[in-house]
């Protein structure tokens, strides 16, 4: 009885691990999502600002103002390329909890079958005792009733 005691607190810290282990993959895609969101707004706002200063380039405008809007728009540029580096970041962390979400689920699975299979061996052994138990009563009851017809027999 210990031996499935000692596998159902082993299953009840799998089951813990492996829904801390699903939180933590949830949490890690909302992470990338939140990124990716951050990257179409980067890229968006650098889409506009770059739109928005074709349409003035038409208008004159002074050496100094264009080289600021110019060191703006690196700036924006390298903004977006740490933010697509910060998304493979997140994507390889989301990656990592899912596999060992799915490391989880083997385990866990694994302690079920293990408690399924320890199960059975002790119905099978139930099984085989009340069989043997029922083989001497059956015994016991030929035994006597040969033995009452053999007494029978001769009086």
């Amino acid at each position: 009885m210990s031996a499935l005691k000692s596998l159902a607190l082993a299953i009840e810290v799998a089951t813990r691990a492996r829904d801390q282990a699903d939180q933590a993959l949830m949490q890690a895609r909302r992470a990338v999502q939140q990124a990716q969101g951050q990257l179409d707004q980067l890229e968006s706002y650098a889409a506009d600002t770059e739109s928005r200063w074709a349409t003035a380039a038409a208008v004159t405008i002074s050496a100094e103002l264009m080289q600021h809007h110019q060191h703006f728009l690196q700036r924006l540029h390298q903004a977006t390329g740490m933010q697509g580096g910060v998304i493979v970041d997140l994507q390889l962390q989301a990656e990592t909890a899912r596999q060992r979400c799915v490391k989880e689920e083997v385990r866990l699975a694994a302690l079920q079958q293990l408690v399924k299979k320890k199960l059975g061996a002790r119905a099978q052994l139930e099984a085989r005792r009340e069989q043997k138990q029922m083989d001497e009563l059956a015994t016991l009851k030929y035994a006597r009733g040969a033995g009452g017809l053999l007494n029978g027999e001769r009086s």
